[in-house]
């Protein structure tokens, strides 16, 4: 897979977290704790969930690079906590969260990320611990 062909396929899923560029068996790891959720559904949920349930928030890309069928980003989950999220209920605060996201891309889909989130900033954030 090339560097452009790469860059198209992780920018349109950047867009708006398209699950059709998701591979059907894709796996997405949470680098904190090891959780894993696996296949373009249940990813799709967990990120809907993430993003319009717990928080009304989007991805703001800092930095992004693309190599051969892989890339990486680099910015922040910028939002507010309108929702339950590890059993906090909503607090209604804005939060801006570190976080960056390794991508793999084999025959035109993302087959596998691996998220790395700063879970210390947002509790911080949150007003927990």
């Amino acid at each position: 897979m090339s560097v452009q062909q790469t860059q198209e396929i992780i920018m349109g899923y950047l867009s708006g977290h398209n699950p059709d560029a998701l591979a059907e068996e894709a796996v997405f790891t949470m680098m904190v704790d090891g959780s894993e959720d696996k296949g373009r559904e249940a990813i799709a949920q967990k990120l809907q969930y993430f993003y319009s349930v717990a928080f009304d928030a989007q991805f703001e890309a800092i930095n992004t690079v693309f190599g051969d069928g892989h890339a990486f980003t680099e910015g922040y989950m910028v939002g507010k906590h309108i929702g339950e999220f590890a059993g906090i209920p909503a607090t209604g605060k804005d939060v801006r969260v570190p976080m960056c996201v390794s991508y793999d891309v084999e025959n035109g889909q993302i087959q596998r990320a691996r998220v790395y989130f700063l879970v210390a900033s947002l509790m911080q954030q949150l007003g927990i611990g």
